[in-house]
């Protein structure tokens, strides 16, 4: 009994989180937005099952703590054992503080957050360690701190639930995933749309008082600390239980099989709903994005892709010459926005080689990257497909065995590789390339004689080339053509590089260096493969992943998605521009039109310099899905909603028409409503085959 009474603190707080998701439950029942009838095996589903995912859901959220109280006890003050936890505690945070541990190479405010957290951690120490007679007076303010978070994380998550609830009319989905991503926008939104002094003050208050109430009856455990015995015999029992949780969730997550989708979203758990969209990255266009009926929606995208026999996007492309099998390597670019570049105003010579490299290449002057992330623009050159809703399918659980360029190359017997100079693990790279039949060549890799300098990221630039130039000169024996995906890592945060190879140190850490450092260690790339047998019998392919930032006035402001594309190979691609208005997922379909492939083709993707394309870009954030076309930007956003904005140009003095990337985008006065039909079909059948598995692999 006595034991029982010391697991008070967990008990009490699962006992409020009940509570409190009891009463969400109700609330949201007689909710407007709910409109639904609810008969007795519903309604007992909802409390029955939805109240027993919650204890559940407790256990797993209830860890840490759990790990907190595990660690409560005296003996760890004793001496020696106390100045030497204290002494380490002391050596962790000189050594964050040094400025050179893996948080400050990361970058960004991490180094001091770890800091703060370590410090705070040694104070305390310290605190309870030299002042033992008000130790028990610290660990009681330290004890109900802890209860005071969880029991206003309890609350504050009930009235998100609301508020979601409120504006969506679901459990946590994808967008409360992506919010997390653009907090400040959320935050700067929070601000302005809701009297957020009152109910915040409201909430400590009722927090505080909970907390008190909690506290006055679970105080036994730091009162009378258990034994190590007991503790043991605590941790067997929370184990077993959390054991339990991760088994019993997911199962009472597949009886939410109702036929009235609002009983199966309150049954659900707002929390393993978050995590589970968290986990599968995907957000339900059908449900939340305006639709077309799908017939309708395939036939507007047969007037963008002709020869559609079916609602998937199979077709034929032909050539009328032989195909031409030359070795294809694609080098993306890591962050690398259009206006680095001179020809797009820039000057402050960041990129000399590359400046001169795409005068003497086919040049995409008015290319747009898919999205804002590494992955889409992944997603983008080797699945050719536009951003649907959600995460890229790079993260998705449903992401091998899918059409890609790697695959229409392998049919055609090249040996296919991604090389990364990071850990392929990283963004599930690894899992996507891996499960779509290429060979990765990553950190992992190498020897380490081979890594002359690295970061966070992984090797720098020119050791990846090095590798690079290594792999493809052992490929090239074996008389097979090659396809060779390379990704950069070096312009990206916290922009460290070799010393000495430009005038711009790494240990500065600028941007310009980031940007300046990633041209160099290209310049010394293919000054190395044009010494190489097989360079005049390669095309290569260079464009970025997305741009520097995507911060702008608009939730889709065009200028952060416009960036550099080249198709480079002497003697093959004769130099020129083309100035029309593209996307990302058209470039390797426009190859493949360069090398006269004839192929059974899924993609979204067009050869931009046949007849029949028809100029548009295809752009996106999380949950944002625009199309640009006619000076038009249409973006379809969740709840259906659709907004269009008028494109003005607001040229750059100096900057050639084709190279313009600043347009003042202004509320279209008068919907466009063929562009809107046009963005939904698009974006829908995009959905649809993704969805329906059509995507995958002849």
């Amino acid at each position: 009994m006595n034991l029982l009474k010391k697991t008070a603190p967990f008990y009490y707080l699962a006992l409020f989180y009940f509570i409190i998701n009891c009463i969400i439950r109700i609330i949201l029942i007689f909710h407007p937005i709910t409109q639904s009838k609810f008969g007795l095996i519903d309604l007992l589903k909802i409390f029955g099952f939805g109240l027993v995912s919650d204890l559940f859901v407790f256990i797993i959220a209830s860890v840490f703590l759990f790990v907190y109280l595990l660690f409560i006890s005296n003996s760890k003050y004793n001496k020696p054992t106390g100045f030497i936890i204290l002494g380490l505690f002391v050596l962790l945070f000189a050594y964050v503080a040094s400025g050179k541990s893996i948080l400050t190479e990361y970058g960004g405010g991490l180094a001091r957050v770890g800091m703060i957290f370590i410090g705070l951690k040694t104070a305390l120490f310290a605190l309870l360690l030299f002042l033992p007679k008000y130790r028990n007076a610290i660990r009681y303010w330290l004890f109900s701190f802890t209860l005071f978070l969880y029991v206003l994380l309890i609350i504050q998550n009930g009235i998100s639930e609301y508020f979601f609830w409120n504006e969506f009319g679901v459990r946590y989905n994808f967008i409360a995933v992506n919010y997390l991503v653009y907090t400040n926008e959320v935050i700067g939104n929070i601000m302005e749309s809701y009297p957020v002094v009152p109910i915040f003050a409201a909430l400590f208050l009722i927090a505080g008082i909970i907390t008190y109430l909690i506290v006055k009856t679970s105080r036994i455990y730091i009162d009378s600390i258990p034994t190590f015995i007991e503790k043991i015999k605590i941790l067997v029992v929370f184990f077993s239980l959390f054991g339990m949780s991760l088994v019993a969730i997911p199962a009472l997550a597949k009886l939410e099989n109702s036929t009235n989708l609002f009983a199966n979203e309150l049954q659900s758990n707002g929390l393993y709903k978050f995590y589970k969209a968290f986990k599968d990255s995907e957000l339900d266009y059908f449900k939340f994005y305006k639709t077309l009926p799908n017939s309708e929606a395939y036939q507007i995208l047969d007037e963008q892709l002709p020869g559609l026999k079916t609602e998937s996007t199979l077709r034929t492309i032909k050539s009328d010459s032989a195909e031409i099998h030359k070795n294809v390597v694609l080098i993306t670019i890591e962050s690398f926005s259009a206006e680095f570049m001179k020809a797009y105003g820039n000057e402050g010579a960041l990129t000399p080689f590359l400046d001169s490299l795409a005068t003497q290449s086919l040049q995409f002057t008015n290319l747009y990257a898919t999205g804002n992330r590494t992955v889409r623009g992944l997603e983008a050159v080797t699945l050719c497909l536009p951003p649907t809703a959600g995460e890229s399918v790079l993260k998705r659980v449903d992401n091998k065995t899918k059409f890609s360029t790697g695959a229409l190359l392998k049919e055609r017997d090249y040996t296919v590789k991604f090389m990364y100079g990071g850990n392929a693990f990283f963004d599930n790279m690894q899992d996507f390339f891996g499960g779509n039949g290429y060979d990765i060549v990553d950190k992992n890799s190498f020897l380490p004689s081979e890594i002359t300098f690295s970061n966070v990221w992984g090797v720098c630039d020119e050791d990846m080339y090095k590798k690079a130039l290594q792999v493809m000169n052992q490929e090239s024996l074996s008389g097979k053509p090659f396809f060779n995906h390379i990704m950069t890592v070096s312009n990206h945060r916290p922009f460290t590089y070799p010393n000495h190879k430009i005038d711009i140190p790494g240990d500065i850490k600028s941007r310009a260096g980031g940007v300046k450092y990633t041209d160099f260690a290209m310049k010394e790339f293919f000054e190395m493969a044009k010494k190489q047998a097989w360079f005049k019998n390669t095309v290569f392919v260079i464009v970025a992943d997305h741009c520097a930032s995507s911060a702008g006035k608009t939730s889709l402001p065009i200028d952060k998605y416009r960036i550099p594309a080249m198709i480079y190979s002497p003697g093959f691609v004769a130099p020129n521009k083309y100035n029309q208005l593209m996307t990302q997922i058209d470039l390797m379909p426009t190859l493949f039109g360069i090398l006269n492939f004839t192929y059974q083709s899924k993609f979204f993707g067009q050869d931009v310099l046949k007849a029949d394309y028809k100029p548009r870009a295809l752009i996106a954030t999380y949950q944002d899905l625009g199309l640009i076309k006619d000076g038009v930007l249409t973006v379809l956003l969740p709840k259906q909603d659709v907004k269009q904005f008028e494109l003005k140009l607001n040229p750059k003095e100096g900057v050639a028409p084709e190279f313009q990337i600043y347009y003042d985008q202004t509320p279209l006065a008068k919907p466009r409503t063929d562009l809107i039909n046009e963005t939904i079909s698009f974006y829908q059948t995009a959905s649809d085959v993704l969805k329906k598995k059509k995507y995958n692999a002849l």
